[in-house]
């Protein structure tokens, strides 16, 4: 019978350190992760720019000197007699506060971490994939997925290939025996070897997968303030961070718009805004119009993203809803993230605008209404009135 015989490398000692630290690393990250999106920041920025995230520090057990108190025996039962062996009870009920005031005990330590935007997207997105990604021809994006890549001399034992391992130690055998080295009629036990020991290997390779293309569509009239278009631009650069991050030849498509649309570059996209009316079919049509020239539908996966305050003049809120429907039909999945109008009642775009023409605000919102029916499998409507919202939607 042969026996493998366990081969006990030196132990990385830090190894639990680091995996506690990269937890409390992820942990931080996901409770701040609202700060860290509503940092002005971060909008625009390449992989490269690094972000502070706050972390606690990680506490060390250790022992403290009491307070040595006369006739204490165990525990810290005050006056009380206490016996080998009985089992204390938790602390009494608090007292009730006397006021805020400040402890005399150390405080809670935190320290920064510094971590670069693609960093903090590999920490976000790892779990995440498009949505119903469909077959397509001709065109491919690539993502990434193990695949064994050989074998090794060192690895984990839940990996050890016995049919390899086998072969080895056989072909070591043989030598043995015409070496003279080994004589198979002398009875004795020809072992294995940790020379013969093999561990299947496997390597992150690139796989061919379907083609995508995401449409990014925003509002940037007089309708949307500065708070309004710092979230909605939050919110894109969310999603453009995810596929920056999971896909290599995803193609991202870029219209802003006011009464007119046109396609932009990135740069322009982040940070530059317009004055004047709204119309959001100019967009949409404009997108249609891209949709029909380069991106067949029967050859891509088409995401459309559409983020603007819903204000809308009310004459185009049908040909809008048209448009929608019909984007419906050409995309995977299409999503219409409203700012809620109320949500900064003391900016007012318009301003002359709004007198002028007799502009009525609450119109805007029947646009959220004129939706509803579309709303469901392919269609999803967000609603956003602060910043904290951006990262749930």
């Amino acid at each position: 019978m042969s026996i493998f015989r366990e081969h006990k490398s030196n132990a990385d000692r830090s190894a639990a350190d680091r995996k506690r630290h990269k937890e409390k690393i992820d942990k931080a990250i996901k409770e701040g992760i609202r700060d860290v999106i509503a940092d002005e920041s971060i909008i625009g920025q390449d992989g490269k720019k690094k972000i502070k995230i706050p972390v606690k520090g990680i506490k060390e057990y250790h022992f403290v000197y009491g307070d040595n108190e006369k006739n204490q025996k165990t525990g810290s039962a005050g006056d009380k007699k206490i016996k080998r062996g009985q089992v204390l009870r938790k602390g009494g009920q608090k007292q009730k506060a006397q006021g805020k005031k400040g402890s005399d005990k150390a405080g809670e330590e935190y320290y920064d971490v510094e971590v670069t935007l693609d960093e903090l997207a590999e920490y976000l997105f790892q779990d995440l994939e498009l949505p119903d990604l469909e077959k397509k021809r001709f065109r491919l994006i690539k993502s990434h997925k193990p695949k064994r890549s050989g074998f090794r001399k060192k690895g984990m034992r839940s990996r050890l290939s016995k049919k390899e391992t086998i072969k080895r130690k056989i072909r070591r055998k043989k030598m043995a025996i015409a070496s003279g080295a080994f004589d198979p009629d002398s009875g004795e036990r020809f072992p294995f070897h940790e020379d013969d020991l093999k561990y299947k290997h496997t390597k992150l390779k690139p796989q061919e997968n379907n083609s995508a293309v995401i449409f990014f569509v925003m509002d940037v009239s007089g309708s949307m303030g500065k708070d309004k278009k710092y979230m909605a631009r939050s919110f894109y650069f969310l999603l453009y961070q995810f596929l920056r991050y999971k896909y290599d030849n995803v193609e991202v498509v870029f219209i802003s718009h006011s009464t007119d649309a046109k396609e932009v570059n990135e740069d322009d996209f982040f940070k530059r805004g317009t004055m004047g009316g709204t119309l959001m079919s100019s967009a949409l049509q404009l997108t249609k119009d891209i949709i029909s020239k380069r991106y067949h539908p029967s050859s891509w996966n088409i995401y459309t993203f559409y983020s603007g305050d819903g204000e809308n003049w009310s004459f185009d809120d049908d040909k809008t809803v048209e448009l929608f429907r019909e984007l419906k039909e050409l995309s995977q999945m299409i999503c219409y993230a409203e700012i809620d109008p109320t949500a900064f009642p003391n900016e007012n775009a318009y301003g002359i605008l709004s007198k002028s023409f007799n502009y009525n605000q609450s119109e805007a919102t029947k646009l959220w209404k004129k939706l509803s029916p579309l709303a469901g499998e392919g269609f999803k409507r967000i609603r956003m009135t602060k910043p904290e919202h951006i990262w749930p939607s």
